[in-house]
């Protein structure tokens, strides 16, 4: 018998196409739209680690870094999370530079999956995530956030009900982003120690995803789980330095955690990139124990234009989300006659001039509400007024 589609992809890969974030840049291209689709920082990273590495590139640092990072970044990560969060991990062996958090979780699922587990994460949730479940041949459950609309604005909270009936014998790890994308969501204290005793009980791995973890709004604070009893030793932490000094085109992240498991997520990575990030690395093991003062400011920016943009979608009609922390609005675009909101995005860059991303895009389930859309502030002033005034004349 002669198999079909032997040249074809693997079934692991099929059905993964072009996404809608390519989609929507392209639409941004061809329209002339403001892009406020992906989360894509038009700012600029402080000016001295802009000089340090472009130094280290010009003094040679251009070759293989250490497979496991170079050692001042690894030993300034290991003093972050210790000023930071009290937390003690040993340069060598407990703490793993990545090309990126994307590279991390996507190791640390192939770190610890085997076929047919389970993976918790919260919905909706960063498409990285069932992405790297099934690469790892594993099944990504999704556990849905709740809306809540006790405050000024609707925002969305833990349903730890929900969490604990996803868990079965087969769930193996759970997925957890706090600072969450893409509602911008910040966990409690209350939720992650809910969420803690979930995975005490039923001896899970957390994976948590940090990324935001410096740009957290209104005196707002950020708590990693792993701070938590008896929660350091089955956690990995993971953050970069894309998002907080705003060079997401560096690609150099970090995996914090037990030995024997970050050992495990280093034989998964050595196969993926090996290492990479040279000088970047070099520049950073510098900036990264000045990162509050930088975080600060760049803070105060990125919540001026979250709330230009959120007050620009209320007059617009468009019903803003809260948005604690991060680079996202989420806004209800039901008032515009639309429930669809892939077909609000298409439309809306020529209805308006503006591009946005469907919230669907991150949802997994399929009752899950289709009138949501995530609109990006982390751009240039002047581009978050642009598209407000954009998006209120075509009321």
């Amino acid at each position: 018998m002669v198999r079909e589609n032997v040249w074809g992809p693997a079934a692991r890969v099929r059905g993964m196409g072009t996404s809608v974030f390519t989609e929507m840049t392209e639409l941004a291209r061809s329209t002339g739209a403001v892009n406020l689709g992906q989360g894509v920082p038009e700012l600029d990273g402080p000016a001295p680690l802009l000089r340090e590495v472009a130094d280290a590139v010009l003094a040679g640092g251009n070759q293989y870094p250490p497979a496991h990072g170079f050692p001042a970044l690894r030993e300034a990560v290991a003093a972050h999370q210790r000023r930071r969060y009290g937390l003690d991990y040993t340069p060598q062996g407990e703490v793993l530079v990545t090309t990126g958090a994307t590279e991390a979780l996507a190791a640390a699922l192939l770190a610890l999956c085997d076929p047919g587990d389970e993976v918790i994460a919260f919905d909706p949730c960063y498409d990285a995530y069932p992405a790297g479940a099934r690469l790892a041949g594993a099944h990504l459950v999704p556990v849905p956030l709740a809306e809540d609309t006790t405050g000024r604005a609707t925002g969305f909270v833990l349903d730890a009900d929900a969490l604990r009936s996803a868990v079965t014998p087969r769930t193996r790890v759970l997925l957890l982003n706090t600072p969450h994308n893409p509602t911008g969501k910040v966990f409690t204290a209350d939720e992650l120690a809910a969420v803690a005793e979930v995975c005490r009980e039923h001896d899970l791995t957390v994976v948590t995803d940090e990324v935001y973890e410096h740009l957290v709004y209104d005196g707002g604070e950020h708590r990693t789980i792993a701070a938590l009893p008896g929660m350091r030793e089955r956690t990995l932490t993971i953050s970069s330095a894309g998002k907080t000094f705003n060079v997401t085109g560096w690609k150099v992240g970090w995996v914090c955690g037990p030995a024997d498991l970050v050992a495990a997520v280093g034989s998964a990575k050595q196969f993926l990139t090996y290492a990479s990030g040279t000088p970047y690395q070099e520049a950073l093991a510098r900036a990264l124990g000045g990162v509050e003062a930088w975080a600060a400011e760049l803070r105060t920016t990125l919540r001026r234009n979250r709330d230009v943009l959120s007050e620009g979608l209320a007059r617009a009609g468009l019903r803003p989300y809260r948005a604690e922390a991060g680079y996202f609005v989420q806004a209800d675009i039901r008032a515009w006659g639309h429930a669809d909101g892939v077909r609000f995005c298409r439309e809306l860059p020529l209805r308006a001039g503006v591009v946005a991303i469907p919230t669907s895009a991150f949802q997994l389930r399929p009752d899950a509400p289709s009138y949501l859309v995530r609109f990006s502030f982390c751009k240039r002033e002047k581009s978050v007024a642009e598209a407000v005034e954009k998006l209120v004349s075509a009321v």
